[in-house]
């Protein structure tokens, strides 16, 4: 049977209950109609790129299955009718993942850097300023006698 993805977009306003529920509702589909859900993943309310119907967040979920083509029809159609998912998208892969995802991998490495220490931001050693330390300063430090 060929391999899918399928990822979902839900409303920002939904409970985590709510979105577990939404998932169980795709692995459902899958398994009701022949097909087999391997990996269900939840990353979590995510920052959107741009507003999507007047929401700024989202709940994301992947679901990783085997199934035959009409499955993803029928799921797809399922997941269009459901008002609580603001988008989706199924692709077909060659092969499954194995492990945890990028996405949560990705997590797990922001919790182990954590906070870093030195505060030189994204502007360089000497912070917002703006000067590159090689050329006289033009600031209002210069002006005060």
């Amino acid at each position: 049977m060929p391999l899918y993805e399928h990822v979902f977009l839900a409303r920002q306003d939904l409970a985590q209950a709510q979105v577990d529920a939404l998932a169980e509702t795709a692995t459902k589909i899958v398994e009701d109609n022949g097909g087999k859900v391997v990996r269900t993943e939840t990353w979590g309310l995510r920052n959107l790129a741009y507003r999507i119907q007047k929401n700024r967040k989202a709940h994301y979920v992947a679901l990783d299955f085997e199934a035959p083509a009409p499955v993803v029809a029928e799921l797809e159609r399922q997941t269009q009718i459901n008002e609580d998912v603001i988008r989706y998208m199924t692709i077909k892969v060659d092969e499954h993942e194995q492990g945890p995802s990028v996405m949560m991998r990705r997590g797990e490495r922001d919790k182990r850097r954590g906070d870093r220490d030195d505060d030189r931001g994204d502007r360089g050693p000497r912070g917002d300023r703006g000067d590159r330390g090689d050329r006289p300063g033009r600031g209002r430090d210069e002006f005060e006698g």
